[in-house]
């Protein structure tokens, strides 16, 4: 005969003052943990709401000894950087010239991480070395030669000159970074489509590049920002008809150094199509950078 509990009768299990203690330590554990993590927040944003309060601001507000909290917000500011000060130029300028540094800078580590991880040998162990070295050079070891050649080609001053630029100088990032995305995907995939009548490169497209998506555009968001905010390269490589909005902003601040909710429109206007992006890009970015771009 085997006992039953009565329906009315809760099932309850026996706790020791151990257990008990246990628990609260974790909750003051998860407390404290929620509560680093808000104060990391804050710490992190602190900058960029500052400035987005003083780019709504009066130039008297902020212009006060004292921070003004209470104020009337105006978008004056933002009127003049973009209406007088052709910020959309620039940021077309910025816009354009990260994306196709994006896209060429993909498209040619796509091909060399998958044969790097592929063939790997004396030869590929050298070009990734000197890849990591030529990445390792400081920016003006590279600006000067760069600025040479340039005026040599008559490209100074062009958009198609920074993205050559560009592409050569975050190239050796990409490479690596898809290199050790496709090299955490088993060979036996590419093999498997193969004996199934795929060429190398038809698999490479139609089975590799699907299962190294999230990688894709980890590399891409790396690349785009680091295009994005580029300011040596560019401050020495253009002049006015190329200028990105990294350049516009220091040579605005420096020339109006007076104009403090101008400036600030400018720098909060420069993080935005960040923001934008991070935001659309968030999945497969934690996913690239989490699960290594291997999908069971």
């Amino acid at each position: 005969m085997t006992a039953v509990l009565p329906v009315d009768q809760p099932l309850t299990l026996d706790t020791t003052p151990a257990d008990a203690a246990g628990r609260r330590r974790g909750r003051r554990a998860r407390v404290l943990g929620y509560g680093a993590l808000v104060l990391a927040c804050v710490y992190t944003l602190m900058p960029f709401l500052w400035a987005f309060l003083t780019s709504i601001k009066k130039p008297i507000d902020a212009f006060a000894p004292d921070p003004v909290w209470i104020f009337t917000p105006t978008l004056h500011a933002y009127a003049v950087l973009w209406e007088e000060r052709g910020f959309y130029f620039y940021l077309w300028n910025t816009l354009w010239v990260a994306a196709i540094t994006t896209v060429v800078s993909l498209v040619v580590a796509a091909l060399a991480g998958y044969g790097l991880a592929r063939y790997s040998g004396v030869s590929s162990v050298t070009l990734l070395v000197g890849a990591l070295v030529f990445r390792a050079l400081p920016r003006m070891a590279l600006a000067l030669p760069y600025y040479y050649v340039a005026r040599l080609t008559g490209l100074y001053d062009t958009q198609v000159l920074l993205v050559i630029v560009f592409v050569a100088v975050n190239q050796p990032f990409t490479i690596w970074l898809m290199r050790n995305f496709f090299a955490a995907v088993p060979d036996e995939l590419d093999q498997a489509a193969m004996v199934d009548g795929c060429s190398r490169l038809r698999a490479f497209f139609s089975v590799l590049l699907p299962v190294v998506r999230p990688g894709l555009v980890t590399a891409g968001v790396f690349t785009f920002l680091l295009a994005y905010q580029e300011y040596l390269l560019a401050v020495v490589l253009t002049q006015s008809r190329a200028v990105t909005l990294p350049v516009f902003i220091a040579q605005f601040s420096t020339e109006n150094v007076q104009d403090w909710p101008v400036i600030a429109a400018g720098s909060v206007s420069l993080a935005l199509p960040v923001i934008a992006l991070m935001f659309f890009a968030q999945r497969y970015l934690v996913e690239g950078l989490t699960a290594g771009a291997v999908k069971s």
